[in-house]
C-alpha cells in the first residue's frame, strides 16, 4: 500500500505533469498536421519519415538541426527568465540584433588580439549590446510602469532600423548588406574542422555556449538568492515587496539578463557561421523564442528540448518542401503553441483522471 501511495504521489506531482503535457501537445500537433498532409494528397507517414530521417538520420542533418537549434536556445532562455519574473519579453528579436551587431562591430576593430582574449571579448560585446536593449524596457517598466510588451515591440522596430542604417551606410562591404568580417581570432570553429562527418554543415561550437547558458540560467534562478527573489516577484510582486524584496531591481535585472542572453545569438551566426553581421539574418528567431519558452515550460533544460523540436521543424521544412508546401511547418509550429497555451488545463485534467482511475483499479 505504501508503494502504491508513493507511486500515486509521483504521478500526480506537478513536475511530472509539466513534463508530460508538452509531449501531449507535440503528439497532437503532429496528428493534426497529418490531416493537412492528407488534404494536400500526401501520405503523412511517408512525409514524417522523410522529415525525421533527413534531420536525425544523417550527420549533415544533425548538424543542420543543431545549427538551427542554437539561436533558439538563446532566444528561449531570454524569454524564459523574464517569464520567471512575471514579465513578457517580446523584445528578444531586437535584443539579439543589437547584440549580434555589437559582436560584429567589435570584431571588425580588434584585429590582432589573440583568440583567448578575442573570443570572450566578442561574446561580452554581444551580451552588453543585448543587455542594454533589455535594460531600457526594464527600467521604463520599473520606474514609470510602462508595459514591457509595448516597449519591447517598439524597441524591436528601432533596433531593426538602427542596424539597417549602420550596415547600409557606415559599416558595410560595398554593394552588400553585411559588415566586413570579424578578426580571424574571433571565429568559433565549426564541427567539421574536427568531425569530418559534419562536412558542409554550419554547426559550430557556439552550441556549447548555448548549453552553458542554460545551465547558468538554471543555477541562477533555482539555486541562488537572487533567483529566489526573481521568482517571488514573478509569483506575487506585492507579497515580494512586502517581504523586503525590491521589485524594481528584479524587473530591471531580469530584462537586462534576458537581453544579454538574446545578444549571444551572434556567437552562432557572426562568430561561428558567416563571420559578419548581415541585415535580416535572424528571420524571426526572437519571436520564436516565445514559443520555445512556452513549450519548455520556462525551464532551461525544457527550453533546450523545445529548441531542438523547433529546430528540427525549421530544417525539416526544407527537406520535405518537394512533398508538401513549406507552410506546413509553420502550421505545425503554430499548432504546437496553440495546444501548449490553450490545452494546459485540459491535459492536466485528463492526466489526473487517468491516474485516479488507474489507482482505483489497483486498489480493487
Amino acid at each position: 500500500m505504501a508503494d502504491q501511495t508513493k507511486r500515486r504521489h509521483w504521478l500526480e506531482h506537478p513536475a511530472t505533469q509539466n513534463f508530460l503535457i508538452p509531449i501531449f501537445a507535440v503528439v497532437l500537433s503532429f496528428a493534426v498536421g497529418a490531416i493537412f498532409i492528407l488534404i494536400v494528397g500526401q501520405n503523412p507517414f511517408q512525409v514524417y519519415s522523410v522529415l525525421f530521417s533527413q534531420t536525425l538520420g544523417t550527420s549533415y542533418g544533425i548538424g543542420q538541426l543543431l545549427f538551427k537549434t542554437t539561436p533558439l536556445i538563446f532566444a528561449g532562455l531570454s524569454v524564459a527568465i523574464c517569464f520567471k519574473a512575471g514579465l513578457f519579453n517580446i523584445g528578444a528579436e531586437g535584443q539579439l540584433q543589437i547584440g549580434a551587431f555589437m559582436t560584429a562591430l567589435v570584431g571588425m576593430y580588434t584585429v590582432g588580439v589573440p583568440a583567448f582574449l578575442e573570443i570572450p571579448l566578442l561574446i561580452l560585446a554581444g551580451m552588453i549590446g543585448g543587455g542594454i536593449w533589455g535594460f531600457i524596457p526594464g527600467y521604463l517598466k520599473a520606474k514609470t510602469g510602462a508595459h514591457e510588451v509595448i516597449n519591447t515591440i517598439m524597441l524591436n522596430f528601432i533596433a531593426a532600423a538602427l542596424v539597417s542604417f549602420f550596415v547600409t551606410n557606415l559599416f558595410n562591404v560595398p554593394a552588400t548588406v553585411h559588415t566586413p568580417e570579424i578578426a580571424p581570432t574571433g571565429k568559433i570553429p565549426r564541427f567539421d574542422t574536427i568531425f569530418s562527418s559534419f562536412s558542409g554543415s554550419p554547426v559550430n561550437f557556439s552550441i556549447l555556449i548555448a548549453i552553458l547558458a542554460a545551465v547558468a540560467v538554471w543555477y541562477y534562478v533555482d539555486k541562488t538568492r537572487y533567483g529566489y527573489e526573481l521568482r517571488v516577484v514573478g509569483l506575487n510582486s506585492k507579497a515580494a515587496e512586502y517581504g523586503g524584496i525590491s521589485v524594481a531591481k528584479n524587473i530591471i535585472l531580469s530584462m537586462t539578463i534576458g537581453g544579454a542572453i538574446a545578444g549571444l545569438v551572434g556567437t552562432n551566426y557572426v562568430m561561428g557561421y558567416k563571420y559578419y553581421f548581415e541585415e535580416g539574418f535572424s528571420t524571426g528567431t526572437g519571436f520564436m523564442g516565445i514559443a520555445v519558452a512556452l513549450l519548455g515550460n520556462n525551464n532551461p533544460f525544457g527550453v533546450i528540448l523545445a529548441a531542438l523540436l523547433f529546430g528540427m521543424l525549421e530544417y525539416g521544412g526544407l527537406v520535405i518542401n518537394t512533398m508538401v508546401p513549406k507552410e506546413l511547418v509553420s502550421i505545425l509550429q503554430a499548432i504546437v503553441i496553440i495546444f501548449v497555451i490553450s490545452s494546459n488545463k485540459i491535459f492536466r485534467k485528463i492526466l489526473v483522471n487517468f491516474i485516479k482511475k488507474r489507482t482505483l483499479r489497483v486498489n480493487d
